[in-house]
């Protein structure tokens, strides 16, 4: 099976095209342009130098949340698009899942956290062991103070990635038993989207039927909520 994934759940995006477990293409930028800006540039050459047409791809994949609301929402909208001009399936994973993904050749405990601002995090545990991924907790948007006691309840050593990893890392690092991944493999990547999504093979959707999956309200609309609180 041919995937293309992509994900633009934060300031990062990338683009990547797998044969089977066999990688033939990627593209990553962190340069914190829009997502309208790189995105189908990154998937076009993405096929053009893998000698790919978009008619040659089985199924598209997502990072479908948690991340930003601009940048998730762009990205599904994308995958919506190509796999309905191709009459494709495609597959929302979550953008956590994918990047425990970036571990899957160690045998540890990892915990993507991402920043989602006052003093949150999105985050989950999950466990890699003889290359494959078991999720251990339900994705969530928790106050760090509450990941510090989650970490000790597992009384094992956690490492952690994402755009949260390093603020995580100094607040927890005299409490828990954490170690801060590598910059290389701390981000979210398209090859972990893809990977996430072979995994989950038997939940490719119609385009139609791709969703984004959000942990909390956008911003605009908790500030909605507020008001009308108010009134």
């Amino acid at each position: 099976m041919k995937i293309l994934a992509i994900d633009s759940s934060a300031v990062s995006a990338s683009a990547a095209i797998l044969d089977g477990e066999k990688i033939i293409g990627r593209a990553f930028v962190n340069v914190g342009l829009t997502h309208s800006q790189t995105l189908m540039p990154m998937i076009e050459s993405v096929l053009r130098l893998s000698d790919t047409e978009a008619g040659g791809i089985d199924a598209f994949a997502v990072t479908n949340g948690p991340g930003s609301f601009t940048g998730v929402r762009i990205g599904v909208a994308t995958v919506k698009g190509l796999a309905a001009a191709e009459n494709k399936p495609c597959i929302g994973v979550s953008t956590l899942e994918a990047m425990a993904y970036n571990f899957i050749d160690r045998d540890c405990i990892v915990c993507p956290v991402m920043d989602a601002r006052c003093s949150q995090v999105y985050t989950a545990f999950f466990k890699c062991e003889k290359n494959t991924v078991t999720r251990l907790t339900p994705d969530d948007a928790i106050p760090i103070v509450g990941l510090e006691n989650d970490i000790k309840n597992l009384n094992n050593s956690v490492i952690l990635v994402g755009d949260g990893a390093e603020m995580c890392y100094n607040i927890l690092k005299a409490a828990c038993n954490v170690e801060l991944s590598c910059t290389n493999l701390r981000y979210q990547d398209a090859v972990g989207t893809a990977f996430a999504a072979l995994s989950h093979g038997e939940e490719f959707l119609p385009p139609d039927k791709l969703e984004v999956k959000y942990l909390r309200m956008p911003q605009a609309e908790r500030e909605l909520k507020k008001k009308e609180l108010l009134i």
